[in-house]
């Protein structure tokens, strides 16, 4: 399926479902949505990109390999969880800070970094997944 048609709209389609898979990912855990069902449609969104221009495009695309960013990302949730023991809390409790940013006060959380985290490695792994396949196809 490499169409003209395809090619075409296959970077504004990519665009568009990255976009929308952070905002997905960062309505998180007050409303449905979350790390993972926004890694998903991130990894989907190179799934096309990788059907319409091949596997090389996305890496380059990508600067790192899929991997390292799933890596990445599970250090990312790990530390997450490492975070409210010096503080006396159990594993994985979240905390709350509420820094002042130009003067607005912004609450960050702990579960906004797990939740970052486990859509890297939604993203990494299952991206690596398709390149895997689509490699093996163009072969």
């Amino acid at each position: 399926m490499n169409t003209l048609i395809f090619r075409t709209f296959a970077p504004f389609l990519t665009a568009l479902m990255l976009l929308f898979s952070i905002f997905v990912l960062l309505r998180g855990h007050n409303e449905p949505g979350g790390g993972f069902i926004g890694g998903l449609i991130g990894a989907s969104a190179f799934a096309i990109y990788g059907i319409a221009f091949g596997v090389q495009a996305v890496r380059r695309a990508l600067w790192f390999h899929p991997m390292s960013v799933a890596g990445c990302g599970l250090l990312l949730s790990t530390l997450s969880g490492f975070v409210s023991a010096p503080l006396g809390y159990p594993f994985m409790t979240g905390v709350w800070i509420y820094p002042t940013l130009f003067g607005v006060e912004v609450p960050l959380a702990t579960v906004v970094s797990f939740d970052v985290g486990v859509y890297l490695v939604v993203v990494g792994t299952f991206t690596s997944i398709a390149l895997a396949l689509e490699e093996r196809d163009d072969a």
